[in-house]
């Protein structure tokens, strides 16, 4: 049934363009986050190595320093887990597709020995009305070259949040791209589990006011913080999470 309504949504086409242009008139553009985009947190060595690939989220966008996007954040609660230096990178880049990172990013990074990799991308595929069938090759091409690069990392993909919970998304659009996006992770978790990744859950959004930046579109500083807590289990796995 699920397919049948993402199939339906474009005949909202003409909606989704209309109220697509008055958001993006009303929206103020937001920068990455300033700040390093690279750092290691002490702690007992080895250290694991941490990067976070993918679309606006993984540059902080819609806050003012990096320490607070998902990375960074996410590392020091690695660090707390495990006790363990943690090394990480934010890899993120305004409006990036699937297609986008696999094809022009992920060639032009170096082969550093990344342990864990989380990967936030969908959300411009799902945003920018790309069908599921392109979808399933550029996200598939991209977890692909991933297991090709660092064939021992464990790679972690977050899928695409609830449209209808953005502030900035007007109900009706929300609700045309939240049963794309439904679609995207269906087919993005399937994918995961054929190609060697471990999709997580999707983050539960229990206070929009809060969890989002002033754009009402990314995550402000304790929208990360949550998300960053979420991912933590999926990252580290049960076998890396201490005994108490």
């Amino acid at each position: 049934m699920s397919r049948i309504a993402a199939l339906l949504t474009w005949f909202a086409l003409p909606v989704y363009v209309w109220q697509g242009i008055g958001v993006r008139r009303r929206t103020t553009r937001m920068l990455p986050a300033s700040g390093p985009v690279m750092h290691e947190i002490t702690g007992r060595k080895p250290p694991l190595s941490l990067l976070v690939l993918g679309d606006s989220s993984a540059a902080s966008v819609g806050i003012g320093r990096s320490e607070d996007g998902l990375a960074a954040q996410l590392a020091t609660l690695i660090s707390e887990q495990t006790g363990q230096a943690v090394r990480w990178r934010a890899a993120g880049f305004n409006s990036a597709t699937s297609g986008q990172i696999r094809d022009h990013v992920l060639p032009n990074l170096s082969a550093d020995a990344w342990t864990h990799i989380v990967l936030c991308i969908g959300t411009n595929d799902t945003k920018n009305f790309h069908s599921v069938p392109r979808f399933k090759k550029e996200f598939g091409g991209l977890l692909y070259a991933l297991r090709a690069k660092w064939p021992e990392a464990r790679v972690v993909w977050s899928p695409v949040l609830e449209f209808t919970r953005a502030p900035a998304m007007p109900p009706l659009l929300g609700k045309i791209l939240e049963i794309r996006a439904q679609e995207m992770n269906r087919m993005g978790t399937r994918l995961c589990y054929e190609r060697g990744a471990v999709p997580a859950s999707r983050l539960p959004i229990t206070n929009p006011q809060v969890g989002f930046a002033s754009d009402g579109f990314h995550a402000s500083a304790a929208g990360y913080r949550a998300w960053a807590e979420h991912l933590l289990r999926f990252v580290l796995g049960d076998d890396e999470i201490p005994s108490t």
